[in-house]
């Protein structure tokens, strides 16, 4: 199924500016842009915890909170989501840039 990124607005560093319109679809296309072919149940399990997070307290999760909430360690994180996971989640995840990121 083609999904079209042309309907969705991105800001100027590429983030999702409405975590509404957010599907697991568009993850995965926006998971390709990253560079990641496709995403595991791993993937899916810290892309959950950060689109709770982010739905619930308006902000993207830290590192740290991301380890700590999935218990999944920093260098599975840089694994799964290679160059800055925390960004990389929040992009793929459809929220905003993480506090902290350059």
């Amino acid at each position: 199924m083609a999904v079209d990124l042309s309907a969705i607005a991105f800001n100027e560093e590429g983030f999702m500016t409405n975590p509404n319109e957010w599907t697991k679809e568009i993850a995965e296309v926006l998971a390709k842009q990253e560079g990641i072919d496709a995403l595991t149940a791993e993937h899916w399990k810290i892309i959950d915890f950060c689109r709770q997070t982010g739905m619930s307290n308006g902000k993207s999760p830290t590192l740290r909170q991301i380890t700590t909430g999935t218990g999944i360690s920093t260098k599975d994180l840089f694994a799964l989501f290679p160059k800055g996971p925390a960004k990389k989640v929040a992009k793929v995840a459809g929220l905003g840039k993480p506090e902290g990121c350059v």
